[in-house]
């Protein structure tokens, strides 16, 4: 929102796949990466070129898509699940139903991509951490990451 030149002002924006979104009279922004402050700061020195007052941008988040993880296998409920905050194996397996009777609960793998997209396989035992020991090895996940249960 532009509060101080409404005509500009865009009740929603996309953010397209590849992290930029498209501003009338300012063009072309990189969002992903960006906090929403930092965000509110390069809209309003964009305008500000061409506005005589500097605007008073406000920028919200509607809806954070994309934020998913993905549970294959041995479990009651395979499939894709939100990420709304932090969530580790555990939590992702309790979410798919957990394991099922024939789950090989000692070799889980997450699969995570990164930052180059290359594919790394992560070892979990779930029986170090079922009975409250080891709970630093219950992984924490990141968008995107696959949890296979064999």
């Amino acid at each position: 929102v532009i509060w101080n030149e409404p005509t500009l002002s865009s009740e929603a924006v996309l953010v397209r796949p590849d992290g930029f979104l498209s501003i009338p009279v300012v063009g072309e922004l990189k969002a992903g990466g960006n906090t929403l402050s930092e965000l509110e700061t390069l809209v309003t020195k964009g305008l500000a070129q061409y506005l005589k007052d500097e605007p008073n941008v406000v920028i919200s988040l509607v809806a954070a898509r994309g934020s998913v993880i993905f549970v294959l296998g041995k479990v009651a409920r395979p499939g894709n699940y939100p990420m709304s905050g932090p969530l580790d194996v555990a939590q992702a397996l309790a979410l798919a139903g957990g394991l099922n009777s024939f789950a090989a609960q000692n070799k889980i793998k997450v699969l995570r991509r990164d930052a180059n997209g290359v594919q790394h396989s992560i070892k979990f035992k779930y029986s170090l951490i079922k009975d409250g020991n080891k709970l630093d090895s219950n992984i924490l996940l990141r968008s995107g990451d696959l949890i296979l249960v064999p």
